[in-house]
């Protein structure tokens, strides 16, 4: 089985074949995503949210995104794995981004780093892959700035618009293999993708992007604090789970698991 690199992505764009990806934080769910054919799996700081309880990604270390990602590169045998650098790992300058980015890659095994920001990041991300490590670049709602933001809005309106192409074209002139578009309008999304050589993968950004990606927890319904109006529920999973859990502590408690079937 052959894996999927920075050049199968860039080849894929020039195909037309969309790309899919999706976040994994643990073994167990990669180990699904991989074998169901997704191309590129995400280790998003999102697990902050999904799976460390905290009320943004903004709390989330570099520690934790470690130890999340090596479960995750233990699962893979095609899918591209790509490291989310948290808050703080690389806004503090390049020496710290090189660094940061380089344990990433050494510790973990996966294959690329994601950062988040346009043309106040172009530096980083050329310093980066001037050291030999693969970026992807994020534009539109940046999660890590959402104290700046002020919430999770629409990004790209009105004077931002001309913003978000700059980004984008700096991303790419920086070195950057893809570039997220997170929550942008979708014609925006489809002038960036027709602008730039590289791989564009919308979240929220319509289906003019070359590939989509969803949060995992998402998009089968085990995570419902709030769920995005770009989130499509493939599955009820977490009612599913719910259901089983509520049958077995019945059981239980009834004296009726285990009986002789399952006793030895």
């Amino acid at each position: 089985m052959k894996k999927v690199t920075t050049k199968t992505l860039l080849e894929m764009k020039r195909n037309g074949e969309k790309i899919t990806m999706l976040t994994a934080y643990d073994y167990t769910s990669a180990l699904i995503l991989d074998s169901a054919g997704v191309d590129v799996i995400l280790v998003g700081d999102s697990l902050g949210m999904v799976m460390l309880g905290y009320d943004s990604t903004i709390p989330v270390t570099m520690e934790e995104m470690i130890h999340h990602t090596k479960a995750v590169v233990r699962a893979r045998k095609r899918a591209m794995i790509i490291f989310d650098m948290p808050f703080l790992s690389y806004q503090t300058g390049k020496r710290d981004a090189i660094l940061n980015a380089g344990r990433a890659l050494k510790e973990t095994g996966c294959d690329a780093v994601k950062i988040e920001g346009g043309v106040e990041q172009e530096e980083t991300i050329r310093a980066l892959v001037n050291a030999g490590i693969p970026v992807c670049g994020h534009i539109g709602l940046q999660p890590q700035s959402v104290n700046v933001y002020g919430g999770y809005v629409l990004r790209g309106k009105g004077e931002e618009r001309e913003k978000l192409i700059e980004d984008a074209k700096a991303v790419e002139k920086a070195g950057a293999f893809a570039i997220v578009l997170e929550k942008i309008p979708s014609d925006l999304a489809k002038e960036i993708t027709e602008m730039v050589s590289i791989p564009t993968i919308g979240i929220g950004a319509g289906k003019e992007c070359d590939g989509q990606v969803l949060v995992f927890h998402d998009m089968i319904g085990m995570f419902d604090k709030f769920k995005p109006k770009f989130v499509k529920r493939y599955a009820e999973i977490g009612k599913e789970i719910r259901n089983a859990v509520e049958t077995y502590v019945s059981e239980v408690k009834r004296g009726v698991f285990p009986d002789e079937e399952y006793s030895y």
